[in-house]
């Protein structure tokens, strides 16, 4: 199995993983951070999957229908030929969002007379075990689960079982959680798929674009709007756990999760996109959270529905993938100290209130919120911290994360301009002061560069965000050395490593596609125009054929980590926009 083989579907409230042999091989429901139904992603043999194939066992050759999150993959043998269409049901309906959690697929004869197979084999989560399953006329249901499981078809029910047979017109198979299908199959797929198709197409038209890249930008959109949970607002790292970062590295973490970091940058991508009830939705949820924790000691991560229980366990009789153990549950991150996160949360709802389109959001108690995280992140400028990369070794001062410190500070000054003059001061002096600590104690004289901690030496490609976050002027010599010196020293083949030290599990063996795309913003923040579109050229190759990005990249064209990875289509979104020309220089 190969994550560049793999297809992505969903509707915001879950999601499926689909390979291109016509299985889904991974999908939790009835949410992104429940236990897997389907998971041979991280056990081939027992973990699971829902196969509709050829009885040949041909592969098949996937695509998106067109500006959509609908999956086509078409099979060609001897036989003939077919095609499986995927899809999670998402339009609006009766005014609101119509998000069902059920799975559809729709297989459809295209020449002679393919011989299939389907083979829908659930599992009951993490114990792997086999669910009873009750067949009826035209449906299948299986127990035991927390809610009804069923998989309603017009194929034989007799032949769910892999049994091949000869598909002779169009089939329809819908898994389905909680409320059970009852209508009229072939009518209601045919009209689920059409609005689906609809609303994906009606959305990419809303958003904005830029004149190059437009393919990408557009596959990266969607497949960001798929990590979104709508029900609380809350948006995930990546829907799969466990995919490690490089073989034999042990690095498996569940990205399930809504870390308060990558909600930033997605919101940060989707502005750039011209959509913003994403930020509306996590503004909500943030204070459903923050409310929680009234000194505002928050956590890096939560879980979607904002709980806290996230002890990591490992599961020791999951092979995980390409039997690339350990398979993890929970993430141990969330008991970190990461001081960046403040800064970061203020940067996520600060334009909120620098945009009149947003006037009726702009309350007291919002502006009360983003005061007090303003201070928090002042609070603890300086002070040792995991870091942005969650380091499992001692902590130290580090510098991204005073970083965002000063940015939380200088845009809450902004902020106030407009909305409190009287508590600019405040901030004006605060942002001066954590300025002066990082370039009197971050500035390395050896390397000729910022360093990632306080006194070190050693380098990190987060402090490429110097550049967009405008910590300098554009011309300070101070910081294009440090992009020239991260580009230099952390980079191999033309793609970026996040550092090279030793993080409490050994060094990193692979780059981490974000951060290359980080280095596209820096140069274009610089100027370099030239050399940013020759790095975004090269970095958008880390795409799968579908157009999905992975965590991580190896040179050597391999791809790893969770997949996909919010974090590196964010990073494809900015980067697109920086290295683009603008419109008015193209029309």
């Amino acid at each position: 199995m190969r994550l560049e083989d793999l297809g992505l579907v969903g509707n915001c409230q879950f999601a499926a993983l689909v390979h291109r042999d016509g299985s889904v091989v991974w999908c939790c429901l009835p949410r992104f951070d429940a236990e897997p139904v389907f998971a041979a992603l991280l056990d081939e043999r027992e973990g699971g999957r829902f196969r509709v194939a050829p009885a040949s066992g041909a592969q098949g050759v996937s695509r998106y229908l067109t500006n959509t999150n609908v999956l086509e993959t078409t099979f060609e043998d001897a036989d003939g030929a077919f095609r499986v269409v995927d899809f999670a049901p998402r339009f609006e309906l009766y005014d609101r969002s119509f998000r069902p959690t059920q799975l559809f697929r729709v297989v459809e004869p295209l020449r002679g007379h393919p011989r299939i197979r389907v083979e829908c084999d659930p599992r009951m989560g993490w114990s792997k075990r086999v669910p009873p399953a009750l067949q009826g006329s035209n449906h299948v249901r299986f127990e035991g689960f927390p809610a009804p499981l069923r998989l309603t078809t017009d194929v034989p029910v007799s032949y769910l079982g892999g049994q091949p047979f000869a598909l002779t017109g169009r089939r329809h198979l819908v898994l389905a959680w909680g409320a059970p299908i009852e209508e009229p199959l072939a009518p209601l797929c045919d009209r689920f798929l059409a609005e689906t198709v609809r609303h994906w197409q009606l959305w990419v038209k809303r958003c904005t674009v830029p004149p190059h890249y437009q393919p990408e930008v557009i596959r990266s959109a969607l497949a960001l709007k798929l990590h979104c949970f709508e029900d609380t607002g809350a948006i995930v790292a990546a829907t799969t756990t466990s995919i490690p970062e490089a073989p034999g590295s042990g690095r498996t973490w569940d990205y399930r999760y809504c870390w308060l970091r990558d909600a930033y940058y997605t919101l940060g991508a989707f502005a750039l996109l011209g959509q913003f009830e994403e930020r509306e939705r996590f503004i909500q949820w943030l204070f459903d959270v923050a409310g929680g924790s009234p000194e505002l000691d928050l956590a890096p991560l939560y879980r979607i529905d904002g709980k806290s229980d996230l002890a990591e366990r490992v599961l020791a009789d999951w092979p995980g993938y390409r039997g690339e153990g350990p398979v993890r549950v929970g993430n141990g991150a969330a008991e970190h100290r990461q001081n960046d996160i403040f800064g970061e949360t203020v940067l996520a709802l600060a334009p909120v209130f620098l945009d009149e389109r947003f006037r009726d959001e702009q309350s007291a108690h919002t502006l009360a919120l983003l005061t007090r995280l303003a201070r928090k992140a002042v609070s603890v400028a300086g002070t040792p911290d995991a870091g942005i990369w969650e380091h499992r070794t001692d902590w130290r001062p580090q510098t991204f994360s005073s970083l965002m410190s000063w940015a939380a500070a200088d845009r809450m000054a902004v902020v106030l301009e407009r909305h409190r003059p009287d508590g600019v001061a405040e901030f004006r002096g605060a942002a001066t002061a954590i300025r002066a600590q990082v370039l009197e104690q971050a500035w390395s004289a050896g390397r000729g560069a910022f360093a990632a901690t306080y006194g070190g030496e050693d380098l990190d490609a987060s402090l490429l965000q110097m550049v967009p976050l405008r910590f300098l002027p554009r011309g300070d010599p101070r910081l294009g050395a440090t992009v020239d010196a991260i580009a230099r020293d952390l980079g191999r083949d033309g793609w970026l490593w996040r550092y090279r030290v030793d993080d409490g599990l050994g060094r990193p063996e692979v780059a981490f596609v974000l951060c290359t795309f980080w280095l596209v913003e820096a140069l274009a923040g610089l100027g370099r125009l030239d050399e940013a579109r020759a790095v975004f050229d090269r970095a958008r190759g880390a795409a799968s054929p579908l157009g999905l990005l992975s965590e991580d990249y190896a040179p050597s064209g391999e791809r790893w980590g969770n997949f996909p990875q919010a974090y590196s289509h964010v990073g494809l979104i900015h980067g697109a926009f920086e290295a683009s020309p603008r419109w008015a220089e193209v029309s």
